[in-house]
């Protein structure tokens, strides 16, 4: 049989919490998730972390594989005459010596499956078991997160049938994003992960939410940020300008003498929040001059030049 370091496969310590061991093992599985996974070796790695996490997220296993002992991954290795007898194992048989054998064969994965179903184990083959938490990631519009919508979502888990055989189950349902979720947020969907046994409550899903790159809208908690041009004469003199929103647009008052980079603050016009409330939305002006004159927009500015006693750059003196 050859030895597989559970805990290097995960990348945790011998000492690692369960929740150490579950935050890796969620890490993992999103990475190498034959979905998402673009190595060629991911599916492998994918079954192979599951079957490290099935065993070292219980108790009992845990103990049992702790008692193996440490040995280098890949290296041939026979547990201790007693190991099996000890732990319940019914795959290991007698010859007609009375001497233990049928290790040879037998996968490490296998090893640790017929120790939780031996006969000898009985009270723990029908103790309910939870089903698998997983994690998945999805993007949607500013749009679609200021009203709501309801995703559909199609992924795959590898749930064991009632051969014991490891298979990829496509998952496939509807989720509801309420409006007020903000870009970054989890989302736990209670019961829509793996597959409980014996009773065992469902795995949850944890769906990771993501905001599309909006073409004129940057988003920060529930605030919205826009770009507003100005012309230098709007910005010199005052104007009413129309700006956007995820709405209709609003009618902003620019105020004379506004200087470039400055946030005008427009009330309730940002994302919507849980509690009925919304953010704002800050138009950040930028002076925008024009590149293609007219010859009388020319002389406008000329006059302009030659009148004004304005200095930007008074402060060099």
């Amino acid at each position: 049989m050859k030895f597989k370091d559970y805990y290097e496969i995960l990348g945790v310590e011998r000492a690692a919490t369960i929740d150490e061991i579950k935050k890796a093992y969620r890490k993992l599985a999103h990475q190498y998730h034959p979905d998402v996974s673009k190595d060629p070796a991911g599916e492998e790695k994918f079954k192979e972390i599951g079957e490290a996490y099935a065993t070292l997220k219980d108790k009992a296993k845990r103990a049992a594989y702790d008692d193996l002992g440490r040995h280098p991954s890949g290296q041939e290795f026979r547990p201790p005459p007693d190991w099996a007898r000890g732990q319940g194992n019914q795959n290991a048989q007698n010859n007609q010596n009375g001497q233990e054998y049928a290790f040879d064969d037998i996968d490490l994965a296998d090893l640790f499956a017929s120790f939780s179903s031996g006969k000898s184990n009985a009270s723990n083959q029908n103790r309910p078991m939870p089903g698998q938490d997983y994690e998945l990631a999805t993007q949607i519009s500013l749009e679609d997160a200021n009203h709501g919508i309801i995703v559909d979502l199609n992924f795959t888990v590898p749930e064991y049938d009632t051969q014991g055989q490891l298979k990829q189950v496509p998952h496939t349902f509807k989720a509801r994003i309420p409006k007020g979720v903000t870009n970054g947020q989890k989302m736990l969907l209670r019961g829509k992960g793996g597959k409980g046994f014996h009773g065992g409550a469902d795995g949850n899903l944890y769906l990771n939410i993501s905001f599309i790159t909006h073409k004129l809208f940057r988003v920060v908690d529930h605030d919205l940020f826009i770009d507003l041009p100005l012309s230098p004469w709007e910005a010199s003199l005052g104007a009413t300008v129309k700006v956007p929103t995820l709405a209709n647009a609003v009618n902003l008052k620019i105020p004379a003498g506004t200087r470039s980079g400055q946030k005008l603050r427009i009330s309730k016009r940002g994302m919507p929040k849980q509690n009925q409330e919304h953010g704002d939305l800050f138009a950040v002006t930028q002076i925008v001059v024009p590149t293609n004159l007219s010859e009388k927009e020319r002389e406008l500015l000329k006059e302009l030049s030659d009148t004004s006693t304005f200095n930007p750059r008074a402060h060099f003196e």
